[in-house]
């Protein structure tokens, strides 16, 4: 039996936190959550993502179990992403980030700008 503690240092579960807490990680399952997705899709609907970025973050996806990568076989390719049992089970958890982020959007940008102005700087 493996045993997992992410506050130490080796353990494997800090690479799925890694994985999980990226930002373009949580705006891919975002988008998969409503539905599957082609790359172009993917790249139209999730602004300021690079072709490079989100080709790295599918790619750790699909490594790690949370997206799926389907090829159909038609003139000219078509590849679908879509989210595996894993990847629809991060879609609660994501989702409370993103409502937390946006309902407190107000008191960080406070914080931040009370914190800049006292001379600590970005």
């Amino acid at each position: 039996m493996v045993t997992a503690d992410p506050y130490q240092a080796g353990c494997a579960t800090r690479r799925i936190l890694d994985r999980i807490g990226d930002r373009w990680t949580v705006l891919i399952v975002g988008v998969l959550g409503e539905g599957d997705a082609r790359f172009s899709e993917l790249r139209r609907r999730i602004d300021g993502v690079s072709q490079k970025m989100l080709t790295q973050t599918l790619r750790g996806l699909e490594r790690d179990g949370i997206v799926r990568r389907t090829v159909h076989a038609e003139v000219p390719v078509r590849v679908v992403y879509s989210l595996t049992e894993a990847g629809r089970t991060l879609l609660e958890p994501l989702r409370a980030l993103q409502r937390w982020s946006i309902e407190h959007l107000g008191e960080v940008a406070a914080a931040q700008d009370t914190y800049d102005r006292a001379g600590h700087g970005p």
